[in-house]
């Protein structure tokens, strides 16, 4: 098995156990993301990958164990701090305001930069600027992401890939130093996918940004990944590099042998 990515680790997970009542839906979970590295939590449902993106977000509240990005200790932090720390997450369904603008939806995902107090944004000193900047670096995203074109209109009714695409820069208007991307590939089609996995290589040539993904489509993964995390009834079968882990028979058997589905997903 090869060693990780020999970058400083950006997110330590350490011994983390999540129960829900008397279900264990993660046992003693730990694994690194490292800085400028794609990595993959995967297995089959019932696994406990959302259960662990949930706790380092801080949406669930372990029972044990200790989840630290740069050194601080995110259990310490509220859910609405963490975002200010450099994390940001994108959601299994999408969270778009559908009446807001393709632009406006993006622009939310900066809000925790803003620099201007109660007193400042009421007689709006500096706010045209600080709004100004933000609206110019939103649109240079979107058009990264090649759908400028739709800047101005609402989210509602536009193709599902599209939304996607508003929902990733959204993300990235944070500015964040780890993105969390729960299941990005659901719902697309094949060519939708092929570039998916071009905008989220792109993102990691371009930036400084760490991505760690929860993703079913194994063709996604393995082909985008530095490192791969596999799960299987809360605990951790196997890590390594794609070309191992797809190999690996307790894998194989995790999949096509049917793992234990009572915990949660």
């Amino acid at each position: 098995m090869s060693t990780p990515s020999a970058a400083p680790a950006l997110l330590e997970v350490d011994d983390l156990t999540v129960r829900f009542g008397g279900l264990t839906a993660i046992e003693a979970l730990s694994f690194r993301v490292h800085e400028k590295q794609i990595a993959a939590l995967i297995g089959p449902n019932g696994a406990g990958k959302t259960t662990a993106f949930n706790a380092i977000s801080r949406l669930v509240k372990p029972a044990s164990g200790r989840i630290r990005m740069r050194g601080v200790d995110l259990l310490q932090r509220r859910a609405s701090q963490i975002s200010a720390l450099g994390l940001t997450r994108t959601f299994q369904n999408l969270a778009l305001w559908p009446g807001l603008t393709v632009l406006e939806n993006v622009m939310v995902g900066a809000h925790h930069r803003g620099h201007q107090g109660f007193a400042s944004a009421t007689v709006r000193w500096g706010t045209a600027r600080e709004e100004r900047a933000l609206r110019e670096e939103s649109f240079e995203l979107l058009s990264r992401f090649g759908i400028a074109d739709v800047a101005f209109q609402p989210c509602e009714g536009l193709p599902y890939g599209t939304l996607k695409r508003v929902e990733l820069a959204r993300a990235l208007a944070g500015r964040p130093q780890l993105l969390m991307l729960d299941e990005p590939a659901a719902g697309l089609n094949h060519g939708e996918v092929v570039k998916l996995g071009e905008l989220i290589m792109l993102v990691r040539q371009t930036t400084d940004v760490s991505v760690l993904l929860i993703e079913h489509h194994m063709r996604l993964v393995m082909s985008i990944s530095d490192w791969v995390i596999a799960l299987a009834s809360g605990r951790k079968l196997v890590e390594g590099s794609p070309a191992e882990v797809q190999k690996d028979a307790r894998l194989i058997e995790a999949y096509l042998g049917g793992a234990d589905s009572h915990a949660a997903s």
